[in-house]
């Protein structure tokens, strides 16, 4: 029988100092976040748990609405004002941030170990505010300057590091390309030096060569610093060009968790393996592209047992019950009841 596990499971100090390196710099458990409506209780992230290596890359990827942004937000506390249900714990570099205040966090988490690179770059750039000022702000609310000409330095050098001529610091962000403010926008979180940085659909609205040429930015960036990136995509083809581990993301939930090499070759769950066959290939020739039928289910009224089961064709009894997260051989993580031997999938289990 498999064992029933977490998706991650070191375990550390809650108390410690936030400058102690540990081998894993984020180290999320048991996270929910769901927010209230006049329609409901929306679950967007439902009982979710990863670890992160520090210096490595995280890819979550799932199909639009299913709780990647949202995750996403809660880790870094950005919260609307409908928030129904948020708990769980989230240990940064051993020390559980969940349990800062609001302003604690803010001072010491916010921007100074975690920072964010929003979806849709122009919209977040104030487009009467120079660049400079924008990328030099958090150097300057978080103390990390003497001046805001030292901020300006410090901006600068996060210029290079993104590949910007350092003379677009005074330009106004409607001056730039899409690929321009996209890379502002990361030198602007790069600029207090954090722990982690997560990524929100980076490439999104650009076109092919300008989303290969992000991705080379942040292939570079991984390589000379030492930072880690929680990357938050559908792409599933671009993000493997950067991406350690991989977390797939379903309905609220994480289904599969494993090495990115390891699940871009043999995706394991069912949901998995038609989301990498829907995904176009140059040695598939005249192969046609699978496809995943049906739609997500609701999260505001989610489906009991296996949220997957209704779109699965090998759904079967055991699935009306939620799975919990299995740990195969190659200590991935599944949550699927096919896998319930920690093994090989067994036939007999499915139709």
């Amino acid at each position: 029988m498999a064992k029933e596990t977490k998706l991650a499971a070191n375990n550390v100090e809650k108390n410690m100092n936030l400058d102690e390196k540990t081998a894993n710099v984020l180290d999320v458990q048991d996270m929910y976040l769901y927010f209230q409506t006049g329609k409901g209780i929306v679950q967007a992230v439902d009982n979710v748990s990863f670890a992160l290596e520090r210096g490595k890359s995280m890819v979550i990827v799932g199909e639009s609405g299913c709780g990647k942004t949202s995750l996403g937000r809660a880790i870094l506390r950005l919260l609307p004002e409908n928030v129904y249900k948020y708990e769980g714990s989230c240990l940064l570099n051993g020390s559980d941030i969940m349990q800062y205040d609001d302003e604690r966090f803010r001072k010491e988490i916010r921007w100074k170990r975690a920072a964010l690179v929003p979806q849709s770059s122009m919209n977040s750039l104030n487009p009467v505010l120079k660049v400079s000022d924008q990328v030099a702000e958090p150097i300057l609310i978080h103390d990390l300057a003497d001046n805001k000409e030292q901020a300006r330095e410090k901006a600068a050098e996060a210029f290079k590091k993104v590949g910007v001529p350092v003379d677009f610091l005074n330009r106004y962000p409607f001056e730039l390309s899409g690929g321009m403010r996209q890379r502002v926008a990361i030198a602007t979180s790069l600029v207090t030096d954090p722990d982690f940085i997560i990524l929100d659909e980076p490439t999104s609205a650009l076109d092919m060569l300008t989303q290969a040429n992000i991705m080379n930015v942040l292939t570079k960036l991984k390589e000379e610093i030492d930072i880690s990136f929680v990357l938050i995509t559908h792409d599933v083809s671009t993000s493997s060009e950067i991406a350690d581990m991989a977390a797939i993301m379903y309905a609220g939930q994480i289904v599969e968790f494993t090495d990115a090499y390891t699940f871009f070759g043999t995706p394991l769950h069912p949901y998995s393996e038609r989301l990498m066959a829907s995904v176009p290939t140059l040695e598939a020739d005249d192969e046609e592209l699978g496809f995943i039928p049906g739609q997500p289910p609701s999260l505001i009224n989610p489906p009991e047992g296996c949220r997957f089961a209704e779109r699965c064709e090998e759904e079967f009894e055991l699935c009306s019950e939620e799975p919990p997260g299995f740990e195969m051989e190659d200590d991935r993580i599944v949550k699927c009841w096919l896998y319930r031997e920690g093994g090989e999938r067994d036939a007999n289990y499915g139709k």
